[in-house]
């Protein structure tokens, strides 16, 4: 009798560390952040780029905020990570700068406001 109480008081215990576990860890997380998008060009590269990476569960880009959402997966991203790959398609991601480079390849809308016709 004591044994099987014995086991009944380690399952709960095993069970309910793995349930605190999954709350402080969870599988996914969302990271919301301004980005330096200004049009609808500029969103499809975003939002292309990030839902084509691996880990990525979606991102969308409100364009009036000029900020991104994007559900990630903890095992493969970070948040950091995240910025990270934005600003390697050409845009700024909160703090973390556009890449240079990548921004002097995008079209000429999506390096000035008020240049795109696309959106007119």
């Amino acid at each position: 009798m004591k044994y099987r109480l014995l086991m009944l008081v380690a399952l709960l215990f095993v069970g309910s560390s793995a349930i605190s576990q999954e709350k402080t860890n969870p599988k996914t997380k969302v990271v919301k952040f301004k980005t330096s998008a200004i049009c609808g060009s500029c969103k499809d590269r975003i939002e292309e780029s990030l839902n084509y990476t691996k880990g990525i569960v979606y991102a969308e880009l409100d364009l009036e905020t000029k900020v991104i959402e994007v559900k990630y997966k903890t095992k493969n991203l970070n948040a950091e990570k995240v910025k990270y790959l934005v600003s390697q398609v050409g845009y700024d991601a909160g703090e973390t700068p556009r890449n240079k480079e990548a921004f002097n390849k995008l079209p000429k809308c999506c390096k000035s406001e008020g240049f795109c016709k696309r959106d007119e």
